[in-house]
């Protein structure tokens, strides 16, 4: 399928599926999206729960348990999520143990036109350039609170348990790819999650909403960012198992 570099509302890039006039991320914005969506919704949003249930900050929280935040990407595309990720375990001193999963992996080349770093933080250049560079199918230390897996399969053939505690869903939207968006799908993703574990998406549609209850999740809607009016939280309670 054809694609091609695009420029979103807020300045910076994507690609776009011209088939599909589908893009990696939204038109009204790509760093607005990620922001919102995933790191103020997801990972800024589970830093907060843990200090609420530990009076503790979040940072403290983790060297305490000793244990990284992990997080699990659905779509990892142009490693924007990532590199926001990245950026923010630095600012907070959070240890982030990251898996990105893709089944059609973007090429370098196409990596090479985009303005992230340009927008985002330019002393940051050498961690997104690794984020890309390095290797898939191993676990990379991108910087000393950072570690990237970055795994090239379906996302039908995940088959962690318990294993995560933030899922980025940020595959493509369902008018395009409806499959990646079933109660089966959901079914991997809640298993994936520890207890008390959120995913996070910038769908809102209602169908999406159903099979994600259908499977247990507790689901909340939530304001979207620029240019859609909501999105959606899951979260993994242990009282929403399933039978």
């Amino acid at each position: 399928m054809k694609r091609k570099i695009i420029t979103t509302s807020d300045g910076s890039k994507t690609i776009q599926i011209e088939e599909w006039n589908e893009q990696y991320h939204s038109i009204h914005g790509a760093i607005q999206e990620a922001n919102h969506v995933f790191l103020k919704h997801g990972l800024l949003f589970f830093c907060a729960e843990l200090v609420s249930a530990s009076h503790k900050n979040c940072h403290s929280e983790l060297v305490s348990e000793s244990k990284p935040i992990s997080i699990l990407e659905i779509g990892f595309g142009t490693g924007l999520n990532a590199f926001l990720t990245l950026i923010e375990a630095e600012a907070l001193q959070l240890d982030i143990n990251y898996v990105g999963v893709e089944a059609y992996p973007v090429s370098l080349d196409e990596i090479n036109q985009l303005n992230y770093v340009e927008l985002i933080s330019e002393k940051h250049k050498d961690e997104f350039l690794k984020i890309h560079e390095v290797s898939w199918e191993a676990r990379h230390e991108i910087t000393p609170l950072f570690q990237l897996l970055k795994q090239e399969k379906f996302f039908k053939d995940i088959n962690a348990e318990n294993e995560f505690n933030i899922i980025y869903f940020d595959a493509f939207g369902a008018r395009v790819q409806p499959d990646l968006w079933t109660e089966a799908i959901f079914a991997i993703m809640y298993r994936a999650l520890k207890e008390n574990g959120v995913l996070v998406t910038y769908s809102a549609k209602g169908s999406v909403r159903r099979a994600m209850q259908a499977v247990g999740f507790f689901v909340e809607r939530l304001p979207g960012p620029p240019g859609k009016r909501e999105m959606l939280r899951a979260t993994k309670h242990p009282t929403n198992e399933m039978s």
